[in-house]
């Protein structure tokens, strides 16, 4: 064995550039393969830590039907008493114009109360968030976001500013951080967003309607997110004729299992292509020792010649074959490593990490092994059965 491993560099070595093309395709495929799952493992991390963030323990409801019996504020207060439930938030948005002194553009109005800040997480700057009073009397002020206050008003600390929404004043009250750790910010990062009082909301827009459709759901115990949807589920239940249609009630976790799902065939899909790259590559392998074979006929027969048994010329070409596939897997592996720590520092600004998987480099290393054997075992074949004086009369 070791003897025909000496050979088998030997031939390699005495014919370097024939076999790096020939290591070409196998390179080509590891990289294809480790680099491909790689960039999806390392983007389903950031994507699954990202929703993580936004917090388990919020639920979502939807209310599709409300069967005559529309959910309002106080029926929010009642059901926020309940075991299980920690706080409840309504939410709705609409669009609308905003103007401050001379500067005007659109800006996504947030209508809710004051528990929406708790329940979403969310972080303040400067001021302070909707209070109690601010929903019960109506009141017209307003919560900004950062990118609000820099770019409309044109600085931070502009707490006591007025704002005009579709013509109506409110007075800024409080600037939150475009921090991104709430869902809502997620979609509204680099956007201009207000928040306001629930209330106010029939007075900015007449076609909305104070019927609460959705509100946020956080649970008594973080850690018991389950409690707190079966409480929800059963208060709605018993609200709309115990018709489950009527509503939906989503959590993050369905979010993250839904983000984790669709990653992991998208990491399946781009291995089975990468895997492709890897059989072409054993193609080429094969065509190249048949080739070898072909070219070494003489030699064939001189070994026989002189007693070289079938089992040493067949171990001594399929060696060869396996060599350049592990070689040109070693040469993938490396270059695979180069690219995702460049491709690393290249996204760095955005809080990326792609390390290679450990898992994927195992499976590129056996899979080569295998294209070695099963692509390299017809030519090494065919070189074993050869017989010595059809070898030695070879004139090719």
């Amino acid at each position: 064995m070791t003897q025909s491993l000496k050979m088998a560099l030997k031939s390699i070595a005495g014919n370097k550039m024939r076999a790096f093309l020939t290591m070409l395709g196998i390179i080509i495929g590891v990289v294809a393969l480790v680099v491909l799952v790689s960039l999806v493992n390392g983007a389903t991390s950031s994507v699954t830590d990202a929703v993580s963030d936004l917090g388990n323990s919020l639920l979502t409801v939807t209310v599709s039907d409300d069967k005559g019996s529309p959910i309002k504020l106080d029926t929010l207060t009642e059901w926020a008493a309940e075991e299980g439930i920690g706080e409840i938030a309504p939410t709705a948005s609409t669009s609308a114009t905003v103007r401050a002194d001379s500067e005007s553009d659109s800006i996504t109005v947030y209508v809710t109360t004051p528990s929406y800040y708790n329940v979403e997480g969310l972080n303040l700057l400067l001021g302070r968030f909707l209070k109690t009073t601010d929903v019960d009397n109506n009141n017209y002020v307003c919560v900004i976001n950062e990118t609000t206050a820099t770019d409309l008003i044109g600085y931070l600390d502009c707490l006591g500013e007025e704002i005009y929404l579709d013509g109506m004043k409110f007075t800024v009250i409080g600037v939150l951080e475009d921090d991104d750790s709430s869902l809502t910010s997620v979609f509204s990062s680099g956007s201009l967003v207000a928040y306001i009082p629930y209330t106010t909301l029939l007075r900015l827009s007449s076609s909305v309607s104070t019927d609460i459709t959705e509100f946020y759901v956080s649970a008594e115990d973080e850690s018991d997110t389950e409690a707190a949807e079966e409480a929800i589920t059963a208060l709605l239940m018993d609200r709309f004729e115990e018709d489950e249609d009527a509503f939906t009630v989503s959590s993050q976790n369905v979010l993250e299992d839904a983000v984790s799902s669709i990653t992991s065939v998208l990491a399946v899909l781009l291995g089975g292509i990468a895997a492709i790259s890897l059989v072409v590559g054993g193609i080429g392998i094969m065509n190249i020792m048949m080739v070898t074979v072909t070219a070494r006929t003489r030699e064939i027969g001189i070994r026989k010649a002189i007693g070289a048994t079938r089992g040493e010329i067949l171990r001594q070409f399929l060696l060869e074959a396996i060599v350049l596939c592990m070689i040109g897997c070693a040469i993938g592996i490396f270059t695979s490593w180069v690219i995702l720590e460049l491709v690393t520092v290249a996204v760095s600004s955005l809080s990326l990490s792609f390390e290679m998987d450990g898992t994927v480099m195992l499976i590129a290393i056996a899979f080569c092994f295998l294209i070695g054997v099963i692509f390299g075992l017809y030519p090494a074949n065919k070189a074993a059965k050869m017989k010595p004086i059809d070898a030695l009369h070879y004139g090719g």
